[in-house]
């Protein structure tokens, strides 16, 4: 038997999911998150679930892993000393940036701008130049960029160096020739090369992105190689270690250790993938994603089972170039604390999180702080006789006392603080889908809402009155849906050029070619890995404008659909994009920037589980019964086990539904189906 394993390493916990590749049978497992080096969560939870399972470790082969260390990274402060080297003339491009200041209109006022990543004391400039056109304005001074080398290496600072030039996006001579000289100088110091991490425009983007790669590059290749001599040691060493990228694709160990800026979004496109994969095939194609966490939420808006993409990568307050699913993050999770302020007396919750450690106080781990899981334990969603993760107990007097703090606070009853607490989180959740619905042009009654995540599936419900979208779909193992997300997607990775290419001035033939010479080389990094190039799945992209716009829009398109539709496939998609967002489209004027080759490894088939058991009644799924607060009063509600229930059965709310990773709570007025695919889809009762 052969069997994969997904892990997604969140704040609070890491998740596992072990997957039989020829039944479709799966293990779940959760593990507390270890934040001092998550590898050893990850090789907790392999332990316990190898274990729990009885699967023998060396029957896993493939290890499909949604990290942080990349993100962490970047907000902690804690990545590499970094070296650049640009163009004379250019050494302050970081510095001077896009000349922005967050905030209002006084945001100057106040705004203290971050440390660099590359500092300029370890920036030096080489004499060379290459025109907008490609050709050589300046050759390459070597030997005195060989004299700036040495004296950089001199310092003994430089931990990763960073290469790039003016316009080497075009021409990658120059870059090319000195990374060549500064390996001789440097050694084994990793280098990044503009051209090869983000060849497009703009210097100061294409900068940032590739000093980022080198800032997280020792970290992220430490972290990765550590674990995969780890897990061959436990596995075998055919065991092969893939890590998710930001955009949902998978990268191979080798390929994420030299492009770890394509990881900074690692875990959240995890939960997306699981989504798209279970709804999919359900027949839901248009859906909200809403991934609640105990450390943060993320949400997403996915169209016809594709998620929205963006070419850039948000991670406090640096943006790179590099593909991302466009995730909105807000600080609401299970361990999100809830506060009352001296001043205002309006009760708050979060974003700062109880976290793994010390926990929500029900956790009985040394946290005494008020939080959502606190409240929700007070409430009677998550019943104090449940046990999370299989081997978590509840304690529902120590919820209590410390819900008690936000009530005596604000002069209230425990109750009515406990349901403000949850409402709350509920609204800052609402607010973050609006961001990626509403206010992108889309009305979210128009898609299902798919809750997961530990605590997604308690707070589903009260979102798909908030919004009204419905169903609102709970998936199979919510809990460790990032998890099964990073178990069933794709090893990919992508090739690009800058184009700048009226659409008018542009031939099929011309543009089919162009793609064809990308496709090639977007394969390469596969075929590295050992996926042969007749078995890659190639999708194209474009992004375009109107000619004089400061932005672009991305569109997809496979060879099949360029060959039938021509040019005008990426017009249209374009102008119909365009109105979507800003309700008005030219028709004409189509500028194409870039264009660029997605290649895929080939999708393996992977068998659908058995959903529950077919003789079952509800009444042989009741766990026992239960009550639960809602609307200012107590409900009966008793609680099933969802591993009984099966395709045809109504469970009707108020209820509870009770699995391993995550609860369930189906509010009153409502009532949960469950499909073929084993989804509890909720839906108001009519």
């Amino acid at each position: 038997m052969s069997y994969r394993l997904g892990v997604d390493v969140g704040g609070t916990f890491t998740d596992f999911l072990l997957l039989n590749e020829e039944s479709g049978e799966t293990f779940t497992a959760k593990v507390p998150s270890t934040p001092e080096d998550s590898s050893i969560g990850v090789l907790n939870g392999v332990e316990r679930i190898c274990e729990e399972s009885g699967v023998s470790p060396q029957d896993i082969k493939l290890v499909m892993h949604g990290t942080t260390v990349a993100t962490n990274a970047v907000l902690t402060g804690k990545g590499a000393r970094v070296g650049l080297v640009t163009t004379a003339g250019y050494e302050d491009t970081l510095q001077v940036a896009r000349s922005f200041c967050p905030g209002g209109l006084g945001g100057w006022v106040y705004f203290v701008k971050s440390p660099l990543l590359a500092p300029l004391e370890l920036t030096i400039g080489a004499h060379e130049r290459i025109g907008a056109d490609g050709e050589v304005v300046r050759d390459l001074d070597e030997d005195a960029l060989r004299r700036d080398l040495e004296t950089l290496k001199a310092t003994g600072e430089v931990e990763a160096l960073t290469i790039c030039f003016i316009n080497a996006y075009i021409n990658t001579d120059h870059e090319r020739r000195a990374a060549a000289i500064a390996a001789e100088i440097f050694g084994d110091t990793p280098i990044s090369v503009s051209s090869d991490v983000v060849p497009e425009m703009q210097e100061y983007e294409r900068t940032e992105t590739t000093v980022v790669n080198s800032y997280v590059r020792p970290e992220v290749s430490r972290y990765v190689s550590n674990l995969q001599a780890a897990l061959e040691e436990r596995l075998g060493e055919d065991a092969q270690l893939s890590i998710l990228r930001s955009d949902g694709g998978l990268a191979s160990a080798r390929a994420s250790g030299a492009s770890p800026v394509n990881m900074l979004m690692s875990g959240p496109a995890g939960g997306v993938a699981g989504a798209v994969y279970f709804c999919e095939q359900a027949g839901f194609r248009d859906i909200l994603t809403c991934d609640m966490g105990g450390t943060s939420t993320d949400v997403a808006l996915i169209q016809d089972a594709r998620p929205r993409v963006r070419r850039e990568t948000i991670v406090g307050d640096v943006r790179v170039r590099a593909p991302s699913v466009d995730v909105r993050t807000v600080g609401a999770g299970g361990g999100s604390i809830a506060f009352v302020p001296e001043l205002t007396k309006a009760l708050r919750v979060g974003p700062e999180s109880a976290g793994a450690v010390p926990g929500p106080a029900c956790y009985m781990k040394g946290g005494e702080e008020p939080t959502v899981c606190d409240a929700n334990v007070v409430l009677g969603y998550l019943p104090s006789d449940v046990q999370l993760g299989g081997a978590m107990e509840i304690n529902r007097e120590a919820s209590e006392k410390a819900v008690q703090k936000v009530a005596d606070a604000m002069g209230i009853e425990l109750m009515e603080a406990a349901e403000g607490i949850i409402k709350i989180v509920n609204e800052s959740m609402f607010g973050a889908l609006r961001l990626v619905s509403v206010e992108q042009g889309y009305d979210p009654r128009d898609f299902a809402l798919v809750g997961f995540g530990g605590a997604g599936p308690l707070h589903a419900n009260a979102l798909g009155i908030l919004t009204q979208a419905w169903p609102v779909i709970v998936p199979p193992g919510p809990g460790v849906l990032c998890a099964y997300g990073d178990a069933t997607t794709q090893v990919q990775d992508e090739a690009a050029r800058t184009y700048l290419t009226m659409a008018e001035n542009l031939s099929d033939e011309k543009l089919l070619a162009d793609l064809r010479e990308l496709r090639i080389r977007a394969g390469e990094s596969l075929v590295a890995d050992g996926i042969p190039a007749d078995t890659h799945e190639i999708t194209y992209q474009a992004d375009l404008r109107y000619v004089g716009q400061a932005f672009q829009i991305t569109v997809d398109f496979s060879e099949e659909e360029l060959v039938e539709q021509g040019l005008a496939l990426l017009t249209g998609q374009f102008d119909a994009e365009h109105e979507q967002l800003f309700t008005f489209k030219l028709g004409d004027g189509h500028e194409i920037l870039m264009i660029r080759a997605v290649a895929k490894a080939e999708s393996r088939e992977i068998k659908m589980r058995m959903v529950g058991e077919e003789s079952a009644t509800l009444d042989d799924c009741l766990l026992h019964d239960s009550r639960f607060y809602f609307d200012g009063q107590w409900h009966d509600a008793p609680i099933y086990r969802r591993e009984k229930l099966h395709s045809g059965l109504e469970v009707p709310g108020p209820s509870i539904v009770l699995e391993m990773d995550s609860t369930t709570v189906v509010l009153p007025g409502h009532v949960a189906q469950v499909d073929s695919v084993g989804n509890l889809l909720i839906n108001p009762r009519t």
